[in-house]
């Protein structure tokens, strides 16, 4: 720390900071964090989200329905299943992609709702 960083309210505050220090999660946790939103960052992919947070869909109708490439809806569903974001299931030779669990679809939800208020 420099010394214009330095708390200088005479340590009225250690008892929190001293509680909150020792509850910060490591540097790996916030570099996996950052990383989780990042790929969210990306607006294809978030619409390929819109769609998947509606039903589950194989890449074909996906890029029918957002007007884009196989291979460019495969390239984003690739980061999206990497980030554990997306999850598939085999039926036959087609490949259905969906959300991967209820936490992504109401964080999905709590998104579209703090940006429309």
């Amino acid at each position: 720390m420099t010394e214009d960083t330095i708390c200088t309210c005479n340590n009225i505050h250690e008892e929190h900071d001293t509680a909150i220090a020792g509850n910060l999660p490591d540097n790996d946790t916030f570099d996996r964090l950052s990383k989780f939103f990042k790929v969210m960052g990306d607006p294809t992919r978030m619409r390929i989200m819109w769609v998947l947070h509606r039903e589950e869909m194989c890449v074909c109708d996906l890029a029918c329905t957002l007007g884009m490439t196989k291979s460019a809806i495969s390239h984003q569903l690739a980061v999206l299943r990497d980030s554990d974001l997306v999850k598939n299931r085999r039926d036959g030779k087609t490949i259905y992609y969906s959300l991967s669990d209820e936490h992504v679809h109401l964080l999905y939800e709590a998104g579209l709702e703090h940006i429309n208020e």
